[in-house]
């Protein structure tokens, strides 16, 4: 969902609450945690009513835009207004799975996708962790959870174009090793011509999975000109890495050429750090365990762009 940035994300950052609640009266949240592996994830249950959105914003240029106060920002949940009661922007450490398409479709296209990558990684923060998930037939974590960026640039050296694409497997895989993140703030990086054609999931499938989970995905497609078609109207592949990147809240690139993918990638690795967190209380406190409309607007004298997630699944009773 786009309209105006800093980074977005929506329920369940339960990092900020934790930091709040220990100047509250009581506790802000009851967390039900299943067993995990070390340093895993939480499945959290939110049992607060605080709902914490993740937003970014960008100016025309595609610059993150910071220095905007809690007064900046309106909020909607379901069509009613909602007060903004906690507002934060912050550089946190960040966990990354990086999705890379080595399909035969890539043919031609790995140099540029691999120094993108070198970019991306370039403005990694020292605590940042990363994860590589390679896709063509079938995907493969091949570097798991690391801080050591080297480690993925050596591996995208031995990628080699082959197979069709398994990209929403792919997607399916990285989602579920998220879930051992070190950090609360988590976002996928997809880089693809988009091309799906030899995955179990569907799209729906995906699509309902990446709106349960509490992450963001960027996404940078390479298309393949439609023959036929008007130059804007977007290919197959850019509809699916649209919907799934915008249904997390995060957002999808389009190259023109091959040459704007590291610019691309510098930019998402900035607006991934430049994010502001705005809570409210829903006026609406009935819990029905339906899913909830977000929107999100700034005010400004500027045309600006904001990312925010679309909605989230409130808890039953």
């Amino acid at each position: 969902m786009t309209g105006l940035i800093c980074a977005p994300r929506l329920i369940g950052l339960i990092y900020v609450l934790a930091s709040a609640a220990s100047g509250a009266d009581g506790p802000l949240v009851a967390l039900s945690v299943r067993n995990q592996p070390p340093h895993a994830q939480p499945d959290f249950r939110i049992d607060s009513d605080l709902v914490l959105i993740p937003v970014s914003v960008t100016d025309a240029r595609n610059h993150a835009v910071t220095g905007l106060g809690r007064e900046a920002f309106r909020v909607f949940e379901d069509r009613t207004e909602q007060k903004v009661v906690h507002f934060s922007c912050d550089d946190a450490p960040v966990s990354v799975g990086i999705v890379f398409d080595s399909s035969e479709s890539m043919t031609g296209k790995l140099q540029q996708s691999r120094e993108a990558i070198r970019r991306f990684l370039e403005f990694a923060n020292p605590q940042d962790e990363f994860f590589l998930v390679e896709f063509s037939t079938r995907p493969r974590l091949t570097v798991p959870f690391t801080g050591d960026t080297g480690a993925i640039q050596e591996r995208l050296l031995y990628a080699q174009p082959k197979g069709t694409t398994s990209l929403l497997d792919a997607v399916g895989l990285a989602v579920d090793y998220l879930k051992h993140s070190r950090y609360p703030r988590r976002a996928l990086l997809i880089l693809s011509d988009g091309g799906e054609n030899h995955s179990r999931y569907t799209e729906t499938e995906m699509l309902e999975r990446v709106r349960e989970s509490d992450l963001w995905i960027y996404a940078m497609g390479i298309y393949e000109p439609r023959v036929g078609f008007h130059s804007n109207h977007p290919t197959d592949g850019q509809k699916l890495l649209e919907t799934l990147a915008e249904a997390s809240g995060g957002r999808q690139f389009a190259a023109v050429s091959l040459v704007d993918l590291p610019l691309i990638a510098a930019r998402i690795s900035l607006e991934l750090r430049n994010e502001y967190v705005l809570g409210y209380h829903p006026a609406n406190s009935i819990r029905d365990g339906k899913y909830h409309h977000i929107r999100v607007s700034v005010a400004a004298d500027r045309e600006l762009t904001v990312s925010w997630r679309p909605g989230y699944y409130g808890p039953e009773k």
